[in-house]
C-alpha cells in the first residue's frame, strides 16, 4: 500500500500518529505499509473520507489522490488559476522544463 504511505507522509504524520487517528496500533500501520496485512474496508473507509481521497487510491488501484470531479478549475485557488493559466502561454519546451523540475523536486519530498 504505497499510497497510504505516502499519504501519511505527505501530511508529515508518523505512523504512530497516523495509527492515533484512527484508533490502530502503530504496528498494523507499518504492516499495511509493508503488505504483512490488510486494513478493513471499514478502516479504508474512514482513511479515505478523512484524507479526502478515494479507496482506490489507497489500495494503489489508481494514482489518482483525489476524485476527478474535486479537480475542476472551479476548486482552484486564484493562485493555482494563474500558474495553470501562464503554463498554458508556455511553449513545449519550456513546458517540458517545468515539468521536470516539478518531478525532480517530487521525487525529492515524496518517495515513490
Amino acid at each position: 500500500m504505497k499510497n497510504l504511505k505516502k499519504l501519511r507522509e505527505i501530511h508529515g504524520l508518523s505512523q504512530e500518529r497516523f495509527a492515533d487517528l484512527f484508533n490502530l496500533k502503530q504496528q498494523s500501520i507499518c504492516k499495511y505499509e509493508n503488505n504483512r496485512s490488510q486494513p478493513s474496508i471499514e478502516t479504508l473507509s474512514e482513511i479515505a473520507a478523512y484524507f479526502n481521497t478515494s479507496i482506490d487510491y489507497l489500495v494503489d488501484f489508481t494514482d489518482i489522490p483525489y476524485p476527478l470531479e474535486q479537480r475542476s478549475e472551479d476548486t482552484l485557488s486564484p493562485s493555482e488559476k494563474k500558474l495553470i493559466e501562464n503554463y498554458r502561454h508556455l511553449s513545449p519546451t519550456y513546458r517540458e522544463l517545468i515539468d521536470s523540475l516539478i518531478e525532480m523536486h517530487l521525487k525529492e519530498i515524496i518517495p515513490r
